[in-house]
């Protein structure tokens, strides 16, 4: 039977695209370094540790499990990093991933499902971002991730590969039987952050400004739950194989939006905790709103949000953080 490979499977959104896979009798191969996912995380059956820029391992894994399809999350994600060292994100982000691709498409893989960004949009200009909006991106990890885009899009066209990006904003909650969650090291996410401060890991959560052009104050983002973001993958990829998908990109959000207020309070809510924050100043390149319109991805793959209501998400996350209040790993976070 051929399978799927997944790169990056031992990470926070990649593992709960695995484990939705795993549900519907999906044949799964994970690849994964480690460098910044977590064994614990990867409920499949065949995993592998190794890089994609690995070409005699990714030949093997192709071979030996008959692969014919690719999710690829492999990448580094963390924006600030990014600033500092861009030419670790151009290489590890750009270079391997035109890399691997070459590799797998000469070995005959013809369907690709890329994890893309909503930060290929930089800073918004409307207030629901289309996938037509202006590309600009403000820091490298946009950048980086835009560079494959436009190189799939050039390379499928040669070697008649079918291949759709998701451009997704922000992921958050876990698996609805708290067995894997959000995990990183070090965490720059709002939620978790959130969340930890309500366990007592951290004095406080940091408000990077309250003097936005919004009814309080704090920005706005599009949270959309990992288990959705997981299905659009699953449904990208049907699009693919039935040629049904009517273009290469989509938008991955809820088209609606929270601010950093709505979300310590409704986790003060759920977790009955009072949740101590510090306002600080506005951190350089935060817009005030990033919400995304997803009507594309809605209208031809036929996806809904289903659990990514702001409650089902903090509750989630808190049942995955009370369970696993050290992460995967046994020592304490800092």
């Amino acid at each position: 039977m051929k399978s799927i490979l997944v790169t990056g499977g031992a990470g926070y959104i990649g593992s709960h695209t695995v484990l939705e896979l795993q549900k519907q009798n999906i044949p799964v191969v994970v690849l994964d370094n480690l460098s910044t996912g977590h064994r614990e995380a990867v409920q499949a059956s065949h995993f592998y540790e190794g890089d994609i820029a690995d070409h005699q391992l990714v030949k093997e894994i192709i071979k030996k499990h008959h692969i014919n399809a690719v999710i690829h999350f492999a990448a580094k994600s963390l924006v600030s990093e990014s600033v500092q060292k861009p030419d670790l994100y151009f290489r590890e982000n750009t270079m391997k991933s035109c890399s691997f691709f070459e590799n797998v498409i000469r070995e005959g893989v013809k369907h690709i499902v890329f994890s893309s960004t909503a930060a290929v949009y930089g800073a918004a200009h409307h207030k629901l971002i289309k996938e037509t909006d202006l590309l600009q991106p403000v820091n490298p990890y946009g950048e980086s991730k835009w560079m494959v885009e436009k190189y799939l899009q050039w390379v499928g066209r040669v070697h008649d590969v079918k291949w759709t990006a998701l451009r997704y904003f922000n992921a958050a909650g876990a698996s609805l039987e708290g067995t894997i969650g959000e995990d990183h090291q070090p965490e720059s996410h709002l939620i978790p952050l959130v969340l930890r401060t309500a366990l007592g890991r951290r004095e406080y959560i940091a408000v990077y400004g309250d003097d936005y052009p919004t009814l309080d104050g704090t920005c706005i983002r599009d949270y959309i739950h990992v288990l959705d973001l997981a299905q659009a993958h699953i449904l990208a990829l049907n699009a693919l194989y039935e040629n049904h998908s009517k273009q290469n990109v989509y938008n991955v959000g809820t088209g609606f939006g929270h601010s950093v207020t709505d979300i310590i309070e409704e986790a003060e809510r759920i977790t009955g905790r009072v949740i101590a924050r510090k306002i600080e100043s506005r951190r350089a390149g935060d817009p005030p709103v990033l919400v995304a319109d997803s009507q594309n991805l809605q209208r031809h793959l036929g996806w809904k949000p289903k659990y990514s209501d702001l409650q089902t998400i903090i509750q989630s996350a808190w049942r995955w953080h009370l369970a696993h209040p050290n992460g995967y790993e046994k020592k304490q976070f800092v």
